[in-house]
């Protein structure tokens, strides 16, 4: 690539207490940042307004909830059309570590074509049922990329090459989302480098807000993998062989 340029995205919906919060960390290291408000109510959608009204960050609203998925689909359709070329994705509810945010710039950087991804450390704020779930989906992922190129595909901590992320084709909208388009661009021959990151869950108090819908989403996550392992039939390896970078 002649010139990488590299924005924040930030999805949310109804995230209030910690948009701006969030927003601020991602503007100490990047310039750009780009919210997707998707479709929240009140609350959230002046929370992203005052961030547009200060000049503080780019914001495009959703006219409905179309899930995680689809707020990221949308952020990278915005992005390319403004004619940056890499996106910085973090989560809007706050359990990213923001001061990783220099490292994950740093291997963009230095490869441009690949897909960064956060591979999360977690604390004992992990809910234990959600680890477990999230077991069964890095050992799928390892069957789908044909070996342990993707650590964890659960992370919204990440940088994607924006061209390969919407030419990958993704059809999850929810949190079937990011699992499915990080096999995929790996698929595509687009090599994966996988860095560390701490994660903590934000407490209600903190306000902290989970939209994981317990059998939604792993029913989604279920049939995205099903989907995924039929695909890989069908998929010749010879060429393009999902490859992991060691940085």
């Amino acid at each position: 690539m002649s010139e990488l340029r590299l924005a924040a995205l930030i999805p949310t919906f109804d995230n209030p207490a910690t948009i701006a919060r969030v927003v601020e960390a991602a503007r100490a290291h990047l310039p750009d940042v780009l919210v997707v408000d998707d479709g929240s109510g009140p609350a959230g959608r002046a929370a992203c307004e005052a961030l547009a009204t200060g000049m503080r960050a780019m914001v495009v609203h959703r006219p409905r909830n179309g899930g995680k998925g689809a707020a990221v689909k949308t952020g990278l359709e915005e992005l390319a059309h403004r004619g940056f070329t890499h996106a910085l994705q973090v989560d809007a509810d706050g359990q990213h570590a923001f001061d990783d945010i220099p490292r994950f710039i740093a291997a963009a950087r230095a490869h441009p074509a690949a897909l960064v991804l956060g591979s999360p450390v977690f604390d004992a704020s992990a809910p234990k049922a959600r680890l477990m779930g999230r077991k069964i989906s890095v050992n799928l992922v390892h069957v789908q990329t044909l070996g342990r190129v993707i650590t964890d595909p659960m992370c919204g901590f990440r940088v994607y090459p924006i061209a390969a992320s919407l030419a990958a084709g993704a059809r999850g909208n929810a949190m079937d989302f990011d699992p499915e388009v990080a096999v995929r661009i790996a698929w595509s021959g687009t090599p994966v480098i996988n860095l560390p990151t701490r994660v903590r869950y934000v407490t209600r108090q903190q306000g902290g807000v989970s939209h994981f819908r317990l059998v939604r989403d792993n029913l989604l996550i279920a049939w995205m993998h099903t989907r995924m392992m039929l695909a890989l039939l069908y998929r010749p390896f010879t060429r393009r062989r999902p490859r992991r970078l060691e940085v």
